[in-house]
């Protein structure tokens, strides 16, 4: 389904903090076709204003750990009872258990609570229009989990097609793509984790891609990096 950009998007926040919903309403309001119709502290709360508010939801922002009811039964009771209405988890937990209980109840995408304002618009916008997502940090560290026996290294840099990169961006490529975050790749490479997000950010502008993922899809396609078993 192609995007529309322009769509209102009725968005359900569903947080037991307070200072949560607000920081992530704050954000959202930023953006003129998110509109946030109800905060709710737990699931029961969720379901009452899905049953009786006056908008129509189209999207719920959960955690998974809420008194009462948690994000995991609010996904299966919504994917029951509302099925039109799509539950993205905004989590801390970042165990690969939580992201398949979630992805089983019926949740379309599963976020960090770390994850930035970009990545967050973007996760919105993709678990609306049909796709499930699940974030750059979360999906590097379960491909990290299934290539287990395999490194992603980097190439010689006379060996990289189309887009030029210098040494020290192919290395950060690397880490990147062995599931490391921007504060440890920071730590390993004695810099700062600014400097790092700026390398990774100034990577995908390079290669016209939309996010890291993509990036470090380019980079493996296109030859900057390959797999080496250890």
């Amino acid at each position: 389904m192609a995007q529309n950009s322009t769509k209102q998007i009725n968005i359900l926040l569903v947080d037991d903090h307070h200072l949560v919903r607000d920081g992530i309403k704050s954000l959202l309001a930023k953006y003129p076709n998110f509109n946030v119709i109800g905060e709710a502290a737990d699931g029961l709360e969720a379901l009452e204003i899905i049953t009786h508010g006056e908008h129509q939801v189209d999207l719920i922002l959960a955690d998974i750990n809420m008194p009462n009811m948690g994000g995991l039964e609010l996904c299966k009771k919504v994917n029951e009872v509302f099925p039109t209405i799509r539950v993205l988890i905004l989590s801390m937990l970042d165990h690969e258990k939580y992201i398949s209980q979630a992805l089983q109840a019926g949740a379309k995408g599963y976020l960090l609570k770390s994850v930035n304002e970009e990545e967050l618009v973007f996760a919105i916008r993709q678990v609306i229009y049909n796709s499930f997502y699940i974030c750059t940090e979360l999906s590097y560290h379960l491909l990290g989990k299934l290539l287990l026996g395999t490194k992603i290294v980097s190439r010689p840099q006379n060996n990289v097609p189309k887009v030029e990169f210098s040494s020290r961006e192919v290395e950060i490529l690397a880490l990147i793509a062995e599931g490391y975050t921007n504060l440890e790749i920071a730590d390993k490479l004695f810099t700062s984790k600014r400097t790092v997000e700026g390398h990774r950010l100034q990577m995908i502008n390079k290669t016209g891609v939309k996010n890291t993922a993509a990036l470090i899809k380019y980079c493996i396609v296109n030859g900057v990096l390959h797999y080496q078993m250890d």
